[in-house]
């Protein structure tokens, strides 16, 4: 009788402990099964992001094609664009999307100086293209060219202004992100963002092909 009173409490003890680990797996098993839910939840959220941008600018660019004429006795794209500064905004831009990508690489390789230095060439890039791209919108204007001045103008500057602000957007992102590698280090969270802002930035430069060669070719040659 003693020796059972003595092995029923060993007995109870060993089955906490093997409860106790059965619990402590299902929790981690179920922290798992979340962190990859909010993976997927992000990734799609991301891509509807994406899908809805460019829907926004095909928007634009209906708008913009249906009022091309429209320029009320004023100039037309063939009196104002200037194609050789438009092709210095269009390479600054795709030379930064080509940083970018390696921007991605030094991030993966957790290489501080490949992505640090590499993320500055992007944002120089993309400062330049904003630079050039105000300048074009303060010379129109000097000239009377203005957004007011026609349905065209109109249609062009906020097609043309919209990708404008999302570059804007896009620099303030990398600034951010440079800021998160420096503080945290290469996590895998911050590693999905740098993902999405290079998905959103070559977004950007495949939107601006688009315009080159549909506003300012286009128009050059109408």
């Amino acid at each position: 009788m003693s020796g059972l009173a003595a092995t029923a409490p060993a007995g109870g003890q060993g089955g906490g402990h093997g409860g106790g680990c059965r619990s402590h797996g299902a929790a981690l098993t179920g922290d798992a099964d979340n962190s990859v839910s909010k993976r997927i939840v992000v990734a799609y959220g991301f891509w509807i992001f994406l899908i809805s941008d460019i829907i926004l600018f095909a928007a634009f660019f209906a708008t913009y094609a249906v009022l091309t004429d429209n320029t009320a006795g004023g100039p037309s794209g063939r009196d104002l664009f200037n194609i050789r500064n438009v092709a210095i905004e269009t390479a600054c831009l795709l030379t930064s999307s080509f940083f970018c990508g390696l921007a991605g690489i030094g991030a993966r390789a957790r290489n501080g100086r490949l992505f640090h230095g590499a993320m500055a060439a992007t944002f120089v890039l993309g400062v330049a293209f904003l630079a050039l791209e105000l300048r074009e919108f303060a010379d129109m204007i000097a000239r009377g060219a203005g957004p007011d001045r026609s349905g065209f103008l109109s249609a062009f500057y906020a097609l043309i202004g919209c990708h404008g602000l999302h570059v804007t957007a896009g620099l303030l992102w990398l600034l951010t992100l440079m800021a998160q590698v420096l503080a945290k280090g290469y996590r895998e969270d911050i590693l999905r963002r740098m993902l999405c802002f290079s998905l959103f930035w070559h977004t950007l430069n495949i939107i601006w092909v688009a315009l080159f060669s549909l506003v300012y070719l286009v128009g050059v040659a109408r």
